[in-house]
C-alpha cells in the first residue's frame, strides 16, 4: 500500500473514531431506509403477520377508543369477561403517541400503517447506541462499524426492530444492551445506574428476559464482591447506583403501568410477587454497598449470604412461581403451548434454520471468552467475563426454547467482534492481496454468521423439496386469510362474535368489527381450551355448547391455515373436519362470501 493511501486510510479511521455520533446516526438512517424499503409492500398493507404485533395494535386501539390505562383487557376476545393479558401500557406509548400526531392529517389507516413502521426502528436508537459506545470501550474506539457490520447479518435478531414488529421484543433486546453498555461504563455510578434503570424497564414491559437480567445483576454484585482494594469504592458505587435504579425503576414500572390484573398474585410478569422480591434484593445490595472492612472472602461470604435472603423470601413467599411461570394445566400444555414454534428446543427445527440461528451465538460465546482470557490483566476484563457468561447461558438456552435465538445472537455480537478485530487487521495488513481481499472477506463471513447462510443455500434434497412444496401450496389460500381485502370482505356483515381459530383471533379482532373466542395467550385456557375441543370432538354440540356459553353466533374458518392441520391430523373425524368435508351441522347455515374469499362461514340458527 502507499503512503498516500495509508494516510487516506489513517484520515478516514480517525474521523470514524472522533465522529462516532454522526456516524451512529448515518447508521441508523441507513438501516431506517433499508427497513423501510424492505418492508413498504407490507407496510402498504398493515400486514401483520404475528399475533402479537396484531393484539399491540387492537390494545392501542382499544385505549384511545377510551378504554381505560391500567385495564389491559382484550374485551373483543374471551366473552364475556374479555381476555386477560399480561402486558403493560409502556410499549404502547410510541405507538400512541404517533397515531395521535399523524391521525388528523392522514386519517385512522394511514396513521396506523406510519405508527407500526416506525415505532419498532424507534428502539434501535438506544440498542445501536448502547452496542456502539460498548464496542467503542471494550474492544477498539474505531472497532464499532465491525459490531454495526455484523449485527446487520444476525437476522433473527434484526427482525424484531423492523417496521411493524411492534410487539414489546425490540424494546427488551434494547434494554439489554443498555445494561451491557452500563456495565461497560468506566465511570461507576452512572454505569450502575443505567444498568438498573434499564433492567426495571425491560421488568416494567415483561419478563422474557429475566435470566440474562439477573446474571447481569449477579456479575455486578460479583465484581464489588471480587474488586481489588483500589477499585473496591468504585465497584461499590457501581452497586449501590444500580440497587437503587433497580428498586426504584421497578416501584415505577409496577406503579405506572401494571395492569389491574397484573397487580395480583401472578408468576408471569412484574407483580408484587417480582417487586417484593426485586426490592429487597435492591435494598440488600444498597446495604452490601456500604461494607467497606473485610478482604474478598468476607464480601462473597457477605453476597451469598443475601442471595440465599432472597431465595428463601421468594421459595416461602410465592411457592406458586416455582415452577412454570405460566401456570397453564397439563391438558393446555399439552394440547395448545407444545405446538407453539419459538418454545420448541432449536434442535427441533430443521436444520438450515438451526444453522443459521446458533452459528452466530456459537462464534460470539468463543471470542467473548477468548477476549475475556486475553484482558485478564485489564479493566475490562469483569465485562467480557460477564458478555461471555450472558452469551454462554443465551446460547445454551437454545436447546430449551428457540425463543432465546434473538438474544443469543445479540449477545453474540460483541465476541464476534473482538474476534474480527483480532483477526481482520492481520489479513488487511498482508502483503497479499489474495489475502487482503479473499481473506478478508472469508473471515467476516465466517465470524458473521453469513458463512452458514451460504451453508443453507446448498441445494436442498429430493424430501426436502417435496417438504417445501407442500408448505408452498398450503400457505397460498390461508394465507390470503390475514390479508385486508379479504377481511374487509368479513367486516361488510353486521358486527359478530366468531368461533374461530385460536391464531386467527388477533387478526380478526384488530382489521374488523367482529370479535373472537379467544388468541394465543396462555392466562385465558379456559376459553382456549373451548376453542380447541370445539374443533377436536367428534360431537357438533361441543362447538355448539361453546358458542351459546360464550355468546358467538358465527362459525369462522380459514382452511388450510397452520392451526387447521393440527385439528386435521390429531382429530379426523373432528368437527373442523367435518365442517370442511361439507358435514355441517343444522343448527348452522353458510353464510354466503364473495367468491375469491379464503374463508368459510357459517351462522347459528338454532
Amino acid at each position: 500500500m502507499h503512503d498516500g493511501d495509508i494516510a487516506i486510510e489513517e484520515r478516514m479511521l480517525t474521523w470514524i473514531e472522533r465522529r462516532w455520533r454522526t456516524v451512529f446516526w448515518l447508521l441508523f438512517l441507513g438501516v431506517c431506509t433499508y427497513f423501510l424499503v424492505y418492508k413498504w409492500g407490507q407496510i402498504r398493507w398493515l400486514a401483520l403477520s404475528d399475533t402479537d404485533d396484531n393484539m399491540r395494535l387492537a390494545e392501542v386501539k382499544a385505549w384511545l377508543g377510551g378504554q381505560g390505562w391500567f385495564d389491559l383487557r382484550q374485551h373483543k376476545l374471551a366473552p364475556p369477561d374479555g381476555l386477560n393479558i399480561h402486558w403493560s401500557r409502556l410499549v404502547d406509548l410510541p405507538i400512541a403517541g404517533l397515531i395521535l400526531i399523524f391521525r388528523p392529517f392522514v386519517g385512522d389507516f394511514t396513521a396506523y400503517r406510519i405508527a407500526c413502521a416506525v415505532a419498532p426502528m424507534l428502539a434501535l436508537i438506544p440498542a445501536l447506541w448502547a452496542m456502539i459506545v460498548t464496542v467503542r470501550r471494550i474492544v477498539h474506539p474505531r472497532a464499532y462499524p465491525v459490531a454495526f457490520a455484523i449485527l446487520m447479518c444476525a437476522q433473527t435478531t434484526l427482525f424484531m426492530w423492523m417496521p411493524l414488529r411492534i410487539d414489546h421484543h425490540g424494546w427488551q433486546l434494547a434494554m439489554l444492551l443498555l445494561v451491557i453498555a452500563g456495565l461497560a461504563d468506566p465511570q461507576a455510578r452512572r454505569g450502575g445506574a443505567m444498568a438498573g434503570i434499564a433492567t426495571a424497564f425491560s421488568f416494567g414491559i415483561g419478563l422474557e428476559l429475566i435470566p440474562v437480567m439477573a446474571i447481569a445483576g449477579a456479575s455486578i454484585a460479583l465484581r464489588w464482591a471480587w474488586a481489588s482494594a483500589e477499585d473496591a469504592r468504585a465497584d461499590a458505587g457501581r452497586l449501590a447506583a444500580y440497587a437503587i435504579a433497580l428498586g426504584g425503576g421497578c416501584a415505577l414500572a409496577f406503579g405506572g403501568f401494571a395492569s389491574y390484573d397484573n397487580r395480583a398474585m401472578v408468576c408471569d410478569v412484574l407483580s408484587p410477587v417480582y417487586l417484593s422480591t426485586l426490592l429487597l434484593a435492591a435494598a440488600l445490595l444498597l446495604g452490601l454497598s456500604f461494607v467497606r472492612a473485610g478482604g474478598r472472602g468476607v464480601r462473597l461470604a457477605l453476597l451469598v449470604l443475601a442471595g440465599g435472603i432472597i431465595a428463601a423470601f421468594f421459595l416461602i413467599s410465592f411457592p406458586q412461581c416455582i415452577g412454570r411461570p405460566e401456570a397453564i394445566s397439563p391438558e393446555l400444555e399439552r394440547l395448545w403451548f407444545t405446538n407453539i414454534r419459538e418454545v420448541k428446543p432449536l434442535y427441533t427445527k430443521p436444520w438450515r434454520d438451526a444453522l443459521d440461528t446458533a452459528y452466530l451465538p456459537v462464534i460470539g460465546t468463543i471470542g467473548a471468552m477468548i477476549a475475556a482470557w486475553r484482558a485478564r490483566e485489564q479493566a475490562t476484563a469483569p465485562v467480557w467475563m460477564s458478555i461471555a457468561l450472558l452469551s454462554l447461558f443465551a446460547t445454551a438456552g437454545l436447546l430449551w426454547q428457540s425463543r432465546f435465538g434473538p438474544q443469543a445472537q445479540l449477545l453474540g455480537t460483541f465476541g464476534a467482534t473482538a474476534l474480527a478485530w483480532l483477526i481482520l487487521p492481520r489479513l488487511l495488513d498482508s502483503g497479499s492481496a489474495l489475502v487482503r481481499v479473499g481473506g478478508t472477506l472469508l473471515a467476516f463471513f465466517a465470524l458473521s454468521g453469513q458463512l452458514a447462510q451460504f451453508a443453507t443455500m446448498i441445494p436442498k434434497s429430493e424430501k426436502e423439496v417435496k417438504r417445501a412444496s407442500r408448505e408452498a401450496n398450503a400457505a397460498g389460500k390461508p394465507g390470503r386469510c390475514m390479508t385486508i381485502p379479504a377481511l374487509a370482505q368479513l367486516d361488510r356483515l353486521p358486527a359478530a362474535t366468531m368461533l374461530t381459530f385460536v391464531d386467527m383471533g388477533p387478526r380478526l379482532i384488530t382489521m374488523t368489527r367482529h370479535s373472537a373466542i379467544t388468541g394465543p395467550y396462555h392466562r385465558n385456557g379456559d376459553a382456549i381450551l373451548d376453542v380447541i375441543h370445539s374443533f377436536r370432538a367428534t360431537s357438533p354440540e361441543v362447538a355448539h355448547a361453546v358458542m351459546k356459553r360464550r355468546g358467538a353466533t358465527m362459525v369462522l374458518l380459514c382452511p388450510g391455515m397452520a392451526e387447521s392441520t393440527i385439528y386435521k391430523a390429531r382429530a379426523p373425524q373432528g368437527f373442523y373436519t367435518q365442517l370442511i368435508d361439507g358435514n355441517v351441522p343444522a343448527w348452522l347455515e353458510p353464510v354466503e362470501l364473495p367468491d375469491n374469499s379464503p374463508f368459510q362461514l357459517w351462522r347459528m340458527v338454532g
